[in-house]
């Protein structure tokens, strides 16, 4: 607790600081939210100041604890802690608040900002990525097998607004579920939101909601320095579940005018506002942007002591790190994401000789994969048996054993997607998640913030076309590979066959940022061997078979590929000369050089073909004004796969009759 009268007063003076700060930030840019920074001023630096374990001076420390604003648009109060404790975060960067070039950008952005360690914007996502944060860190401490060393708390910041999102009723469900007990969130319970008051949308009993899910549950008065702290105290030692504390406060606080008004919420105070606020608070309104030095001293002071700390804990990580080598060799390697130069060769060993589904094969070369690579893994949503991603070798992760790499994320695929990117973000694993292609819909914030915080993710999604078959349109994705494909920075990969499905491993495995792998849910024919020399899936798109002077370029994905392939054996048998590319990741293939790129597509060669089971939708970039894609431009229909492949044009026969006549046509 606070020992000297001086202190409390240095503190308080701190805490209005923030306030002050992140009003005035946001009425320079004339755009921002004051209202949150201001309401939970006193709450977050009585964390940062008595318990976040942090190093300024070291953002990335391994021994740190992680703060996560969920609420993002109120990063005001994040930059204001960040520069009050000596992060590389400028008073500079504070008066730019929201300019171009500065690292105060409208929402925390991971990669920017030294000391943010997740992008938040959307609502609720933060509050997810922090629960994969924590599934992370309490399997590092279980597979360390040393909690004290390696306990990492996660600590997430929320608002109205994330309590009402569905992300996090899957994300703190899934947390109590796992007993998360390093997993401590602060309700930011101030009845408001844009609109007006929560009244009008959101009537929850959220204590209870969470009560259900398997939470402690302590409320406080959000403004009681005394009963933070106590919460505070309560939380950090309980065991056995994570902790939600719901702090009542007031929007705005300190502002005569819109304290506990939806006015405060987003949008600046307005200059007689906040001169008035300053006045109240006891600053000088013709002053901005002025942190006195009792506050100055008081956060050194607590810098000087969190490197001190942190040095403790360092010498006691690296002593227990030479009395154990294996453990330190598997660190390292976790750390690293460690994954083997061979890494191609030995997954190709594991290839299946006879024809399977790419999510079988795919399936079979995980599990080669998930013994050279110990930072792999994860899990699928409750589509495992299906998906084929199961970890053979490994135990569930559960209460009982958190050191298991088998992830059971149930049918929740918007958290599990965030979750993977808060296991990508800890630093210590490869996540992978999986189920079907359709499902991605649900995924799709998700996959967006790994894109912008190039999380090295691998997504999975099986039953990757029409050919699902019997579950009909609703299950039968259409556009979804071209939904991904339009991400910038996602990867996405559709292997043809067993062997490319090695490949497409080995990809994901070493690549920066996240990738998304599609696989069939119907078996394949494998690539014939006097073929499989010129697979280049790295390169994204390569030549599979050739006639000198080809005439036609026929150019495929995933499980068309072989179609095509025997296809163009009708045509070459009927004296017509065609090239057959293989492109499973557009990503990889515009990476290349020009030159490449025009050795596997010559721009003169203008007959082109297109074979893909989903929406033509950008295609053209490929096929040229001159050319046919054949695709699916409708949503499918409930049958065998057989059936629909020979209705809608798939078959080697069919595809044979099309570029036939394309051919023809001159």
């Amino acid at each position: 607790m606070i020992k000297t009268m001086n202190e409390q007063k240095a503190v308080k003076r701190a805490i209005d600081t923030v306030r002050i700060l992140s009003a005035e930030a946001v009425e320079r840019a004339s755009s921002g939210h004051p209202g949150l920074p201001m309401g939970c001023a006193d709450y977050a630096f009585t964390l940062w100041h008595k318990f976040l374990r942090h190093n300024p001076k070291e953002p990335n420390w391994f021994g740190r604890d992680r703060f996560i604003l969920s609420a993002g648009h109120g990063s005001m109060l994040l930059y204001s802690l960040l520069h009050l404790f000596e992060y590389d975060v400028s008073m500079d960067d504070l008066k730019n608040f929201r300019q171009f070039g500065y690292k105060t950008a409208g929402h925390p952005e991971y990669g920017l900002t030294p000391g943010v360690e997740v992008t938040t914007g959307p609502l609720g996502t933060g509050f997810a990525t922090g629960v994969g944060m924590a599934i992370a860190a309490r399997q590092l401490a279980a597979r360390m097998g040393e909690e004290d060393l390696f306990f990492r708390r996660i600590f997430l910041l929320s608002s109205d607004g994330c309590m009402m999102e569905g992300i996090t009723h899957e994300a703190a469900s899934l947390a109590g579920h796992n007993k998360l007990d390093n997993l401590i969130c602060f309700y930011d319970d101030n009845h408001i939101t844009i609109e007006g008051s929560t009244e009008l949308a959101f009537s929850d009993d959220v204590g209870l909601r969470f009560e259900a899910y398997g939470w402690n549950v302590i409320k406080i008065d959000g403004h009681d320095s005394d009963e933070i702290e106590g919460a505070l105290t309560t939380a950090t030692a309980h065991r056995g579940s994570p902790t939600l504390i719901i702090g009542r406060t007031e929007i705005g606080r300190g502002s005569p005018g819109k304290a506990g008004d939806a006015s405060a919420h987003g949008a600046p105070l307005g200059a007689e506002e906040l001169a008035a606020t300053k006045k109240a608070l006891g600053f000088d309104p013709d002053e901005s942007f002025v942190v006195d030095e009792e506050v100055r001293k008081l956060c050194s002071r607590r810098v000087r002591e969190l490197q001190k700390t942190a040095a403790q804990l360092d010498k006691k990580l690296n002593d227990f790190l030479t009395r154990n080598p294996e453990k330190k060799q598997l660190l390292d390697r976790l750390q690293s994401k460690d994954v083997p130069e061979d890494i191609l060769e030995n997954l190709l060993e594991s290839v299946p000789a006879e024809p399977k589904a790419t999510r079988a094969s795919g399936g079979a070369v995980m599990q080669k994969a998930s013994a050279l690579v110990p930072a792999l893994t994860g899990g699928a949503a409750d589509l495992a048996p299906s998906t084929k991603t199961i970890i053979d070798s490994e135990a569930g992760f559960s209460p009982e054993n958190y050191a298991g790499r088998n992830l059971h994320f149930g049918v929740r695929e918007f958290a599990m997607g965030a979750c993977a990117n808060g296991i990508a973000l800890f630093g210590t694993g490869i996540p992978y998640v999986a189920t079907f292609a359709v499902f991605s819909d649900f995924m799709k914030p998700a996959l967006r913030l790994a894109a912008i915080q190039k999380a090295h993710v691998i997504f999975i999604y099986t039953h990757d076309s029409i050919f699902v078959g019997e579950d009909g349109p609703t299950h039968q994705p259409i556009e979804h590979m071209a939904m991904l494909r339009g991400l910038p920075g996602m990867t996405v990969i559709r292997p043809a066959e067993s062997h490319e499905v090695a490949h497409a491993w080995a990809a994901a495995l070493t690549l920066e940022g996240p990738v998304a792998l599609f696989l069939t849910r119907q078996t394949v024919e494998n690539i014939p061997e006097r073929y499989l020399a010129n697979i280049d899936l790295a390169r994204g798109a390569y030549v599979l078979s050739d006639e000198p002077d080809f005439e036609a370029i026929l150019i495929a994905t995933g499980s068309e590929v072989m179609e095509t392939f025997e296809a163009a054996k009708i045509l070459i048998s009927e004296g017509r000369k065609v090239r057959v590319v293989s492109m499973p990741s557009w990503e990889l293939f515009e990476a290349q050089s020009e030159d490449y790129r025009e050795s596997v597509l010559p721009s003169d060669c203008r007959r082109r073909v297109v074979v893909e089971a989903g929406t033509p939708f950008g295609w053209e970039r490929y096929a040229g004004d001159e050319g046919l894609i054949i695709g699916i431009d409708h949503f499918g229909e409930s049958g065998p796969y057989e059936i629909l492949a020979e209705e809608y044009g798939f078959t080697a026969g069919a595809i044979a009759g099309r570029v036939r006549q394309y051919m023809d046509m001159g």
